[in-house]
């Protein structure tokens, strides 16, 4: 064996034939081609939606008076005039909320803000359901989703981000208009929220479910153990109308990333909203080249639901809501075994420590309790505040909701056609409510409260029919009255003392479920775009509709655009 020997002064790498340093060459020159190809072939999909008319502010409608879910029966005018499809007719069963037995049921959907008649469709029967979960079945059998790759995937995640961004305005003004809410809380709520989980799945959402390696025991040590996460099938969500854009999607696509079809159940209140986000998720499917059918809608009367929730072809529930009915929903899910998550409603405190300084941080207070109009799963309903600084913080909070403005929100904001009206707080849902509101204000006013502002609803001067609660400060609350332990997902603040931190804490756990926690040391502030009362409603949107842009823009010119619109907006 021969080996040669260099000089100092030699340089071995000059001895290397080219052929490496062309392969290495081409090699590279492969991969990235390979990955241009991925990326082009597995870019964002664009797709059109056609924009409701109901979503300008120029729109007007026939006012309903009293709106309720079942109006049609007491105006037959606000029937739909349209043949109705077979699958889409109710058809009766026992204990169904019909005129006839041969009349099918229906929903009045309308604008809370307003009581504009937005539209009445046809409700789901136990058929329509079965139908449905059996679409979503077929679909994902023979598009065979289960076994598509994570790009396959991320490529629906991206063409639903490109639109959301694209059309970020029209989706909000969708959602206010069946709502109530205001454009800056659908930018916040539904929009923002929204781009960010879907950032979240195409960039995390390969990792979060590739097979994960677990620890033998040492008498196994010549084993190795696994979890590998596998497609379900057809899984359900039954989802709240606080956040109709928000809450519909978010299971949806958390579905479609893990390889599932999804059958969704919108509420009742937003069914005309939420037809029309479903529709551009099915249009983002066809885009794709995927069947529309891997997802479905559903509404129904509740006298309908079980044959959603107790279907042995569901594989998982999510349900947003309220606890009694998640826990109807577990009684249902259990004849099949059926696997339930739950986002239930809670009593979120907000413990503010002794010395806090309270006007640093009374903004970020108000948007955490007059966000949606305090139709906020995670708002801030309890203040816990130290006894020495109770009466300072019950000022500031009187004061700051004495200003709130409340309206519709997509009135004309301007003579130039503004689409943004200038109010800070839109409507409630409906009026179901107003009355048990007013009976536990009350009930708290004669156990030793005292009702700085409020307790009762309030009848716009120019919208007659308007669903609106006065903002509502309560203070010297006690931990045993009704209205600190229940929620009350309404314009609503409580002020509680408290003597010393541990009777804060107990204060704070008193209640059944707590869904957040608002620590004193937060470090974040309201922009003042942001800040209650909104100084300019056009000024606040354009604020978040920058920051949309800059973060989810489709390139650097847009992203730039929306660091401009930040600044000029914040001016």
């Amino acid at each position: 064996m021969v080996s040669k020997t260099y000089d100092s002064g030699e340089d071995p790498w000059l001895e290397i034939s080219p052929i490496y340093g062309l392969t290495l060459f081409i090699a590279g020159g492969i991969y990235f081609l390979f990955k241009r190809y991925q990326r082009i072939k597995y870019r964002a999909v664009p797709f059109t939606v056609k924009v409701p008319a109901a979503a300008s502010s120029k729109w007007t409608s026939v006012v309903i008076e009293n709106p309720s879910l079942e109006s049609h029966l007491m105006n037959s005018s606000l029937m739909p005039t349209a043949r109705v499809p077979l699958l889409m007719q109710g058809i009766h069963h026992p204990g169904s909320k019909k005129a006839d037995d041969d009349t099918p049921l229906y929903i009045t959907c309308f604008d809370p803000s307003t009581g504009y008649h937005l539209d009445t469709i046809s409700a789901d029967s136990e058929y329509d359901i079965a139908e449905k979960i059996s679409l979503a079945r077929r679909a994902w059998a023979k598009s065979r989703w289960g076994e598509s790759t994570f790009n396959e995937r991320k490529r629906v995640m991206r063409s639903l981000l490109r639109w959301v961004v694209k059309n970020r305005e029209t989706c909000a003004r969708v959602a206010c208009r069946d709502t109530g809410k205001t454009m800056l809380d659908a930018a916040l709520g539904e929009i923002l929220t929204t781009c960010a989980k879907l950032e979240y799945l195409i960039d995390h959402g390969e990792a979060a479910l590739k097979p994960e390696s677990r620890k033998s025991a040492p008498l196994m040590f010549y084993k190795s153990s696994k979890v590998y996460y596998e497609p379900l099938g057809v899984v359900a969500a039954i989802v709240s109308w606080n956040y109709p854009f928000h809450n519909l999607i978010s299971p949806i696509i958390a579905a479609l990333f893990a390889g599932n079809a999804c059958v969704v159940k919108c509420s009742e209140q937003v069914l005309w909203s939420s037809t029309w986000f479903m529709g551009a998720i099915r249009e983002c499917l066809a885009a794709c080249d995927l069947p529309a059918d891997l997802v479905q809608l559903i509404c129904c009367y509740p006298s309908e639901a079980d044959a959603l929730t107790m279907s042995p072809h569901i594989k998982h529930i999510t349900f947003i809501g309220s606890e009694t009915v998640g826990r109807k929903i577990l009684q249902a899910a259990s004849i099949h075994l059926t696997p339930v998550t739950l986002e239930l409603g809670g009593k979120d405190p907000c413990v503010i420590l002794p010395e806090t300084d309270l006007p640093k941080w009374i903004d970020v207070w108000l948007r955490g309790s007059f966000q949606n109009c305090g139709q906020n799963c995670i708002g801030i309903e309890r203040f816990i505040v130290h006894s020495s600084q109770h009466d300072q913080l019950v000022k500031l909070l009187t004061e700051k909701t004495k200003k709130l403005r409340f309206g519709p929100a997509l009135a004309e904001g301007s003579n130039d056609g503004g689409y943004v009206a200038p109010v800070d707080c839109g409507s409630m849902i409906s009026r179901h409510r107003f009355g048990d509101l007013e009976r536990v204000i009350q009930e708290a006013e004669e156990e030793g409260a005292t009702v700085f502002l409020g307790g009762h609803p309030w009848k716009h001067p120019y919208v007659e029919e308007g669903m609106y609660f006065e903002g509502t400060v309560v203070a010297n609350v006690s931990p045993s009255m009704e209205i600190a332990q229940h929620e009350l997902f309404a314009p609503v603040i409580t002020v509680m003392p408290y003597n010393t931190v541990e009777d804060a804490i107990a204060i704070a756990n008193g209640t059944p479920i707590t869904v957040d926690r608002w620590p004193w040391l937060i470090q974040t502030s309201i922009p003042a775009p942001l800040q209650y009362p909104i100084r300019s409603v056009v000024k606040s949107w354009d604020f978040l509709s920058g920051m949309i842009q800059l973060f989810w823009g489709e390139s650097i010119g847009e992203r730039t655009s929306g660091v401009f619109q930040i600044i000029k907006a914040s001016r």
